[in-house]
């Protein structure tokens, strides 16, 4: 018992500036949010992720910054645990700028987190260990874990950056991290509620909102997150057609921008290739002139030997040429001779 109070009263060492945490209904709220604002399926989360067994959620300290918005996009979860400071995101698009994202809300994180000490201070000011972990359910295949640097983002690449940010993205599509799932209820009842509204959503005679409710009402019925949807139903119908629907717009947004891009690529392509067919028909312009001068210089050597009489042999022999070329150049110059006769 003592343990566990100590351990909570490390948790809750770091105090954060309250006074700017009124939450702002500038954005969206998400499903994935929405479940885990409640700190019993957070803790559930957690001690899937990290092999833990906790089991008092009191243990959590919450210190998520509700107005810490960056161009519409907001950090979802942050805690202390374990003396770490958590950043959980939940992404329905593959996005691999999360690192300068989370780059922002940590150093936001920091600067409440030590309002009240001085960072000019001979005593070094000890801060929580940040750990950044993405919940990605988008369409996309990716693999179930994977990892995105800051320094990717770097236009003068280093192997040693002075400053590096590691995300780590665990793939929580249905089917996927099958281990963490299974140590993770809510986790894995979600998964398979966004892939009953991704099911029905698809069909071309059931509308959005349809969609949403007959997968609500199946989930209920067959226990997946029956409590958290029979709670928050009308919330959860709300926020899923507006999740779903974002989704669909990002995909026609990127489809937009790509076919916008391609017809950039063939238009340049055609430009450049119009420039380089010049550049090669100057040059091709350029051999085949050279050639013909060859050609009519033989022809007037050839033409000048074969009136003092010498034979083809003898005139190949003299050129070091070819006796079929200088056969060839002597018919030539006899077919010219002969149509300036007729003329």
């Amino acid at each position: 018992m003592a343990k566990r109070k100590s351990q909570k009263r490390r948790n809750q060492k770091y105090q954060v500036n309250n006074r700017q945490l009124k939450a702002k209904r500038m954005y969206k709220d998400t499903i994935f949010r929405m479940l885990y604002h409640d700190k019993e399926n957070l803790l559930s989360l957690y001690n899937a992720v990290n092999g833990r067994e906790y089991t008092d959620p009191e243990e959590l300290q919450i210190v998520t910054l509700e107005n810490a918005i960056y161009m519409g996009m907001k950090n979802d979860l942050a805690f202390i645990m374990d003396m770490n400071l958590y950043l959980y995101e939940h992404q329905s698009t593959y996005n691999p700028n999360i690192p300068l994202r989370n780059l922002f809300y940590i150093a936001d994180e920091y600067q409440r987190l030590v309002v009240r000490k001085s960072l000019y201070s001979t005593v070094i000011q000890k801060i929580p260990t940040p750990r950044f972990l993405v919940f990605y359910n988008g369409t996309k295949e990716v693999e179930d874990r994977s990892e995105f640097r800051l320094s990717s983002a770097y236009e003068n690449q280093t192997e040693d950056p002075d400053l590096e940010l590691r995300v780590t993205m665990l793939n929580v599509n249905d089917g996927h991290n099958l281990g963490l799932m299974e140590h993770c209820r809510t986790l894995k009842e979600y998964a398979q509620y966004v892939a009953r509204v991704r099911k029905y959503a698809a069909k071309q005679d059931v509308t959005l909102e349809e969609a949403v409710i007959r997968a609500v009402d199946e989930c209920i019925e067959e226990g997946i997150l029956a409590e958290f949807l029979l709670k928050n139903k009308t919330e959860v119908i709300k926020v899923s057609i507006y999740e779903y629907d974002k989704e669909f717009e990002e995909k026609k947004l990127r489809k937009a921008e790509y076919e916008a891009g391609r017809q950039d690529g063939i238009e340049i392509g055609r430009q450049n290739g119009i420039e380089i067919g010049r550049q090669n028909g100057i040059e091709i312009g350029k051999q085949d002139g050279i050639e013909i001068g060859k050609q009519i210089f033989l022809g007037k050597l050839v033409k000048k030997k074969l009136e003092k009489g010498k034979s083809i042999e003898q005139i190949a022999d003299e050129l070091e040429e070819d006796v079929n070329v200088i056969q060839k150049t002597a018919e030539e110059l006899m077919k010219r001779n002969e149509k300036n006769l007729l003329k």
